[in-house]
């Protein structure tokens, strides 16, 4: 007796000679089957992939009626394909604009976006991304080396995906490293004495933006979508609840990067009475109200990018990003004593990893402390 399978697209039967038939309803609402039976399982599942990935890209016809026009079914290419990923994909919008930006621009706009999926070899993937290193980047700063490793990485993920649909048997994207960015220098982080000149430079209502940034590790978004009902009265604790990015100019406000991002962050002591004269100087006093604005509205991170880079510019360190604020909080958070565990809930990190890294930068300093303990030894103060 043969043996059905349930499936959520479509159905596969298993013979008594142990072959397997596979059958469909399609958009016509008529039943489908595979014009033969298949020697496996999983071959029996690529078929149906298949006829449901026509159907995804409206390239669908009966396949009786391909085997009786003798033409074989559309061949996907890799442009069709990715871009169908990128729409079905559950993604925050800015991702999905991220993503659909570097597809777009360095992909579909190539040759290989016009090669079937079934042809896409390890040597085509090479020479594609050779030619991706050639490029120059983004601008006179920057190498390219992250935008390489970040194309390449999403290049990798929907070509794994086709795998798992059964469309290709294997993932040619197999350049050791390639999505991975390495950088070219280490981040200089800011000492205590050059964060406080960089906070003097910033506009007086965006200050306090600078030393929470750093002393509590928040992100961009974290920090302008902060609201007053979420800062204790004492200032002593800080619950980051959303965060707000910005698409196409417009505001999206939605949950932090990831589910650890909903976290509560206690505020070192001596920053609270900052924090506390901002929220009498420049905050509304409803719950709602934002901490952070700029002519009586939302602080868009244009306005922030133009304010944060001439004050860094100004105290000589045009090297610094803001998102280094976030760096130099995990570093000292690191130094002060906490665990991974600590550091990834502080942070709002979902794996160790990033954690465990800032963990080694700050034992890196331990010579900083060695001589530091000597002074005190000796009777002066560090």
């Amino acid at each position: 007796m043969a043996k059905r399978t349930r499936r959520s697209f479509g159905g596969l039967r298993k013979l008594p000679s142990g072959r397997w038939q596979a059958n469909y309803t399609g958009p016509d609402g008529r039943l489908h089957k595979a014009p033969r039976t298949y020697p496996s399982k999983d071959e029996a599942i690529g078929w149906l992939n298949h006829e449901r990935r026509l159907i995804d890209l409206d390239a669908w016809t009966p396949p009786a009626q391909r085997a009786a026009e003798n033409r074989p079914a559309p061949r996907l290419t890799l442009a069709a394909y990715g871009t169908q990923w990128i729409a079905q994909r559950k993604l925050k919008e800015t991702t999905r604009e991220l993503y659909s930006g570097m597809f777009t621009r360095y992909v579909e706009h190539d040759e290989i976006a016009t090669v079937p999926l079934t042809e896409l070899t390890p040597e085509r993937i090479r020479v594609w991304y050779s030619e991706l290193v050639a490029q120059p980047g983004p601008n006179k700063r920057a190498t390219g080396k992250t935008r390489n490793a970040r194309v390449y990485a999403l290049l990798k993920t929907i070509l794994g995906t086709a795998v798992d649909d059964g469309i290709i048997d294997a993932n040619p994207c197999r350049i050791p490293r390639a999505g991975r960015a390495e950088r070219s220098s280490e981040i200089r982080l800011l000492t205590t004495d050059e964060l406080a000149a960089l906070t003097a430079e910033m506009p007086d209502h965006l200050q306090v933006l600078v030393t929470v940034g750093a002393w509590c590790g928040m992100r961009r978004g974290e920090l302008l979508e902060l609201r007053r009902g979420d800062i204790e009265p004492d200032a002593s604790v800080i619950r980051i609840r959303r965060a707000v990015t910005f698409v196409g100019g417009d505001e999206v406000v939605g949950k932090p990067k990831s589910s650890a991002g909903i976290r509560d962050v206690v505020t070192p002591p001596h920053i609270r009475p900052a924090i506390l004269d901002h929220l009498d100087a420049h905050v509304g006093k409803g719950a709602r109200a934002l901490v952070f604005t700029h002519k009586g509205g939302r602080v868009d991170e244009w306005t922030l990018r133009f304010y944060f880079k001439r004050a860094a510019e100004r105290i000589g360190r045009a090297d610094v990003r803001l998102h280094d604020l976030r760096h130099l909080g995990a570093v000292m958070a690191a130094q002060a004593g906490a665990t991974t565990k600590e550091l990834m809930a502080r942070l709002g990190h979902t794996t160790p990893a990033m954690s465990m890294k800032y963990q080694h930068v700050a034992q890196g300093r331990d010579a900083q402390i060695a001589e530091r303990l000597s002074k005190l030894a000796g009777g002066d103060t560090p």
